[in-house]
C-alpha cells in the first residue's frame, strides 16, 4: 500500500465560499478513482508537545501501490484540484508512507 498523507495551510482571508470549495474540492480527490479509499478534515485538537496541529486541513489518500499513487498525481481530478485551488494555501507539506 501506499498512503498519502498532504496537510494544507490556507491563506488568511478566504471566505466560507471560497473554504466551501476547497473542501469540495478535497472531496473529490477522496473519490478519485486511483485510491482505494480518502478521507478528508481539519486537525484533531490533541493538545500533546509531539502533535502538530497547526495545519488547516489534512487529506489521507491509499492506494494500491505508488504507480496508482502515480496515475492519481497526472490524472484529471488532481489536476482540477489544484488548478481551482493552488491559490487558497500558503504551504502544503506531504508525507508518505510505503507499507508491507
Amino acid at each position: 500500500m501506499h498512503i498519502h498523507n498532504v496537510y494544507f495551510w490556507l491563506n488568511d482571508g478566504l471566505d466560507t465560499s471560497d473554504v466551501t470549495a476547497f473542501e469540495k474540492g478535497l472531496a473529490s480527490l477522496c473519490g478519485d478513482v486511483a485510491a482505494l479509499s480518502g478521507w478528508y478534515g481539519k486537525p484533531a485538537q490533541t493538545d500533546r508537545d509531539v502533535v502538530e496541529n497547526s495545519y488547516s486541513y489534512g487529506l489521507v489518500l491509499v492506494f494500491e501501490n505508488l504507480q496508482a499513487h502515480d496515475q492519481y498525481q497526472g490524472g484529471a481530478v488532481h489536476l482540477q484540484f489544484v488548478d481551482d485551488h493552488l491559490l487558497k494555501w500558503g504551504r502544503v507539506v506531504v508525507h508518505d508512507v510505503e507499507t508491507a
